[in-house]
This record gives C-alpha cells, structure tokens and sequence, in this order.
C-alpha cells in the first residue's frame, strides 16, 4: 500500500499505551462518521486519503488441512517459572469457527453483537457530536484535507470520558475487526474514530485481550500512516539492544514452551535416525544459539559404543546475529566446549546468510556423512510463489531433497497467512494471537514487567509485521501443516514416520507448564495446542 499523503505519527511503534494515557491517534484527528452505524459491513483494501490500493493476485497452493480424529492430551499441570519464549510467534484458531476448515469468506464478527440497542443508540449519538464538532454539517471531507489537517487541535480537546461509561461494555476483539474493516473499506475517518475509542480500551499490562489489542491497533495505525516497506524498516531500528532482547527472548523461553517443543520433537525423530552413523551432519536454517544441539549431543555422547562424530551446519542471518550480539563464532565457541566437556568430536562451518540466499556450495557437503536438516520456525520466512518467481520458499526445498538427507525436521506455527488478504489475515492474526497470549499470560504474574518488554520485544513486531506490512516486506508468511505437506510432497518427500518417543518426549515436556497444553498425534505430524487452538505442529521427511 502506497500513500500519496503522509501522516505525522505521534507515537513510535514501542510508544504503546497504557490505558490512562492519551494519545494521539496519528494525526488522524478529522474523524467523520459517514454512515449511521459505526459497524457497517465494509469491503477491500486501500483509504480514502488518496492511498492507492495494492491487490495480491496470483496462482498459489490451495488452502488444505490435515482432517482426522481429535484426540488431545492434557498434561498435570505444574508450577511454572517466568522466564521462557514463545516461537517468532504462533497463531490460533477457534474451535467454533477454524479459518482452515472453511472457504475464504469471512463474515464479520460483529453480527450477532451482544451490544443492548441503547449502548448503540448512545455511541452513534456521540459519534456524530465529534463529527458536527469536526467538520460542521455538511462539510466534504474528501475534498478538503486542509480543513481536515486544520481540526487536529479539536480532536485532542475533545471530551472522550462521555463515552467512558459505555467502554467497559464493548468487546475489544469487536472493536478491533471493525477497525480493519473501515481501515480495508478505505474508510479512514472512520477507522479514525474506532482508533481512539480503542486506545481507552487497551493496555499492555492488562488482560491477553488488551495486550493484543494495544499491539493490533499499533499495527492498523502503521498500516495507514505509512507504507510496508517504510514501517518495516522503522521497526527494524526500533529493536532493543543485543542484551536486553537476549534477556526478553529468555523470559518467553520460559514461560511457554513452543521453542522447546521444537526442540524435544525434532531431537527425538533425529537421534532415531542416526542411531548407528559414525558420522553426522547437521544443516540448521536457524541456528540461533545452538541450544538445541546441547539437548542432542548430551544424549548421543551416551550411545552404545561411543558417541559419533557431528558437525553442525548453522545459517545465520543479521537479525538472528543482533539477538546473540555477535555473529557466529559465538555459537562455535559455545557448542565447541560443550561437545569437549562430553568428549563428543566435533566441528562448526558457519553460513552468515539469510536461508534465502544459500546454495549447494555454502554447506560443504562431505562423502560418509549422514545429513540432517532443521527447519524450526524458519521457512514461513522465506518468500515463495506469492511474493517472488524465485520462490525461494520451494526452491530451498528442492535443494535439500537433492542433498539425500536421512531426515528433515519442520516445526511451524498453525496458522494461515500467508497469502490472505489483508482482512481476513488481520482476523487469523487476532485469533491466533488472542490464545498465545492467554498461553504466556498462564505462565507469568500480570504485573510481571520482563514478560511485558518481551511481549513487545520479540511478539508486536511480528504482529505488526503481518498487519502493516505487504509484498516482500511482510516476512511473516504462516502456513498450516496441510500447505506444508503439500509443498514437501511436491519437493519429493515422504514423511518420516513419528514413533511413540517423540510423543513421550512432549508429553515429558509439557508435564512442566499449564494444563491447558496438549499433544495431538494426527496425520503423521504432532500438534500442540493450547485450549481449542493448535499453535505449532512438528513433523518428519525424507
């Protein structure tokens, strides 16, 4: 999306609000309501401020999803520490109404409200008050943004407690969808006036809902002021410095336990595969701090006849460089000593670049060796047929088929938005979201102010990201297993079979955190769930 206009912003993306707090809603302050009620049904994307409307189309892989009996397990619930991270985040879908399971076609979630007649009466009266205020009785906002432009003092002056009795009664989630329909209607006066309305109803110290809903209304904030591209890089440098996103990334790590999920399931399908090879080769397209090879050598360096020779592969990109603080040569060094400490033989290459950019060449590949490859939370990164005809998405999986390995391991969040639109993306982004944060409000303290800085940290950016941002700037690009069967299938995989220790190992884990956390062995892959919405799958190929 491209404006022709710009918008002063008066908040940055970590300016977020708690709810006492005044702020201004980006120099949107000539709201008009145009139609008498607020919550009309809306269509398309772009605005009315002269914004030109970018529209997706292309050929892509249809949307499909594993179907078979449910079946979940509830782990004991056990006491939980505050310090530990959720993926790059995951998603969520309810029960009642699964995105996947049912056609593109969205109705809004606002039919049906529970909002009493008169709750709608008072809001549409007070709503056309600041409309009279703002612009007079028949004034044409379209063809007069100096007018416009000239009202903002007005807005900051005007009186938002009258409505205060009636914010407690509106649902947020509500609020939020209409927000995104005004905002794809090209209706931005309108969406102008939910904006403000929501900035009284969320905090990011409040309830999971509020927290969202602060993180969500900065994203449709970003995504009328400026362009994808623009916002992206403005978010690029907003991140916090290396030790500090360490420290936020550790506290989410161990209040929830998508990471290690990814790890526990993808160790225990590895280490049966390569249960008598002398030597092995571990390619990871996200290695991070290597943590998840200390798990795999400690229990190898135990193995029936000694240990074997690994030699671990990592890819590396800037960002995942800025979290750590310095580039790969920390990993080396960290894995170098474990690996002596347990008297496993062992050996580093490093591969400083995005998975995007890596050929045959960069993994110096050697004879006798058995490879494995690791695909955690990674590949909904790499741009495919949707975004460039390089398709890198598939093309990396191509490569990797050609590389014989023993096995490949894929974990990646349930969710599907990739290549939605932009309302129907913003609806699965809130859902999905809505159960992870219920997830890490159940592992932390509400007040707890580490949880709140990761939350910001490591989860907004993201959600901003799919909101805000199009085309090749948006870099968060889920999709469901069912999509991710379908492209390893069209690679040339088979799916490796999962045995009963992977399921063991998980249900070991999850004996650690809430009980709400379950395990579902379906269709070759497991899933983790939270409640009623699967966060991350994790599944086997070769």
């Amino acid at each position: 999306m491209q404006t022709s206009r710009k918008f002063k912003s008066s908040a940055g993306i970590h300016g977020f609000y708690n709810q006492a707090q005044h702020i201004d809603p980006y120099g949107l302050s000539h709201i008009q309501i145009l139609d008498n009620n607020v919550y009309s049904d809306v269509g398309s994307q772009g605005t009315s401020a002269s914004f030109q409307t970018v529209k997706e189309e292309y050929f892509t892989l249809d949307s499909s999803t594993a179907t078979g009996s449910f079946m979940v397990y509830d782990s004991p619930a056990a006491s939980v520490s505050s310090n530990r991270s959720p993926l790059s985040p995951q998603g969520s879908h309810s029960c009642l109404s699964d995105p996947h399971h049912s056609p593109d076609i969205y109705e809004s979630p606002l039919s049906g409200s529970s909002f009493a007649d008169d709750d709608n009466v008072l809001m549409r009266q007070k709503l056309r008050e600041l409309e009279f205020t703002l612009l007079g009785p028949e004034s044409d906002f379209t063809n007069n943004s100096d007018f416009c432009l000239h009202q903002a003092d007005q807005l900051a002056r005007w009186d938002w407690s009258q409505m205060g009795d009636m914010i407690p009664r509106l649902d947020i989630k509500q609020m939020l969808f209409a927000c995104a329909e005004a905002i794809s209607d090209e209706d931005i006066p309108r969406a102008a006036g939910l904006m403000h309305v929501l900035e009284q109803m969320v905090s990011v110290s409040g309830e999971p809902i509020q927290r969202l809903g602060a993180y969500m209304l900065e994203g449709l904030r970003a995504r009328v002021e400026l362009s994808g591209s623009k916002i992206y890089r403005a978010l690029k440098c907003d991140v916090p410095v290396s030790s500090d996103l360490m420290t936020y990334m550790s506290v989410l790590f161990n209040i929830c336990p998508y990471w290690k999920f990814a790890y526990v399931s993808a160790n225990a399908v590895i280490q049966e595969a390569v249960e008598f090879e002398p030597r092995i080769h571990i390619i990871d397209f996200q290695i991070a701090q290597g943590t998840q090879w200390m798990y795999l050598m400690k229990a190898l360096a135990n193995r029936p006849g000694g240990p074997p020779s690994i030699r671990i592969t990592g890819v590396d990109d800037s960002q995942s460089a800025h979290a750590r603080g310095g580039g790969l040569h920390i990993v080396r060094q960290k894995l170098l000593s474990f690996a002596q400490s347990n008297n496993v033989p062992f050996q580093f290459h490093d591969v400083a670049m995005s998975g995007c950019e890596v050929q045959l060449e960069h993994l110096a590949l050697q004879p006798g060796e058995a490879v494995v490859v690791n695909f955690p939370y990674v590949l909904h990164h790499m741009p495919d047929e949707s975004v460039d005809t390089w398709n890198h998405r598939d093309r990396l999986l191509r490569l990797v088929k050609s590389l014989s390995p023993k096995v490949v391991t894929l974990v990646e969040q349930e969710s599907n938005t990739n290549t939605k639109p932009f309302l129907p993306r913003f609806q699965e982004t809130l859902e999905y979201y809505k159960a992870m944060f219920e997830s890490i409000d159940a592992g932390s303290t509400r007040d707890d102010k580490q949880r709140i800085n990761a939350e910001q940290h490591c989860v907004a950016r993201d959600i901003v990201n799919m909101i805000a941002c199009e085309g090749p700037d948006r870099v968060e690009r889920h999709e469901v297993f069912g999509k991710w069967r379908l492209r390893f299938t069209m690679a040339g995989f088979n799916q490796y079979p999962l045995s009963c220790s992977v399921t063991t190992a998980v249900k070991n884990l999850l004996k650690e955190y809430d009980r709400n956390y379950g395990l579902q062995e379906k269709d070759g892959a497991v899933y983790l769930w939270w409640m009623n919405t699967v966060m991350s799958t994790s599944s086997a190929w070769r």
